[in-house]
């Protein structure tokens, strides 16, 4: 038997966060598609993983060895895959990831300025998917939003960025500049609640007897919020960059802001990473100000 090691990845998300639910939201799937997933991981394995019960989802000793196992295979597998894409690409190749929000065309002309033979590459990515680009090889440095895993990426904060709510056009408040938590307290919260710590509110979650799906992509979200299902949180670069007549972003006056950051893996050796990461702080970073 060989092992699918999609099937893998998706048991050691709900190994670690010890829900199905939780997991999926982390996966960007549907909770009954990932439990399907895990039986036909179980049946392939004979054994069970998990004990489902009131008390939530657990590990038996089976799945307690599994997740032992499954880390540094993962990790092993993702290793090769970087390997592989960087020892295929040409020498001279630079590639950038980058997000909606993030003024990045300045810091690519003047490294491409500073670096002539080098030539640019740039990915879209999202914050669903930017930690996925980095580990498999995909970019060789990437402009995220934190946090990230630690310990994975060399990191350097660049600078802190606002959020903001985003409202239905016809919401009462949609006439505001900026509004706090307390004031959103009677709408629900269309988004995962460890985003948004500070949150006291009715969070929104779809039930198994739904059609399971959660609104998971940020068009899916803003769609919810359009129809007046509730509030979602975003970093105001995004809200630039998702504009729509349907949806009002107001700044938020008491929640934290997140920090937009430059990282790149710590196996990275190229001399290209130094010059443009510190391109990217003088333009960007605090001496910017």
């Amino acid at each position: 038997m060989d092992l699918d090691l999609r099937r893998v990845r998706y048991f050691v998300a709900v190994a670690e966060e010890c829900s199905f639910v939780r997991a999926a939201s982390r996966l960007y799937m549907t909770q009954p598609a990932l439990s399907r997933q895990i039986r036909a991981l179980e049946e392939d394995l004979g054994v069970a993983l998990f004990l489902r019960d009131r008390q939530g989802t657990l590990l038996t000793r089976a799945g307690r060895q599994f997740l032992e196992d499954a880390r540094p295979l993962l990790a092993t597998s993702l290793a090769a895959q970087q390997r592989v894409r960087a020892a295929g690409r040409e020498d001279n190749n630079f590639t950038v990831g980058f997000m909606p929000g993030v003024a990045v065309t300045p810091i690519l002309r003047e490294f491409s300025r500073t670096a002539p033979d080098v030539r640019v590459e740039v990915l879209h990515t999202s914050v669903t998917d930017q930690v996925d680009y980095l580990l498999d090889g995909r970019v060789d440095v990437c402009f995220v939003r934190m946090p990230l895993p630690s310990g994975m990426f060399e990191v350097i904060p660049l600078f802190p960025e606002p959020r903001v709510a985003a409202l239905s056009s016809g919401h009462p408040l949609a006439e505001r500049k900026a509004v706090s938590l307390h004031e959103l307290r009677d709408l629900a919260l269309l988004q995962d609640l460890g985003d948004v710590p500070e949150w006291r509110g009715r969070v929104s979650v779809a039930s198994p007897a739904d059609s399971g799906r959660f609104p998971v992509t940020i068009e899916e979200c803003l769609e919810a919020v359009a129809s007046g299902a509730g509030c979602y949180v975003m970093a105001a670069g995004m809200a630039g960059f998702y504009r729509r007549d349907d949806v009002t972003y107001l700044t938020l006056e008491d929640v934290a802001p997140r920090m937009v950051a430059l990282a790149y893996s710590k196996h990275r050796t190229m001399p290209e990473l130094h010059r443009f990461a510190e391109i990217s702080r003088r333009m960007l970073g605090p001496a910017a100000d």
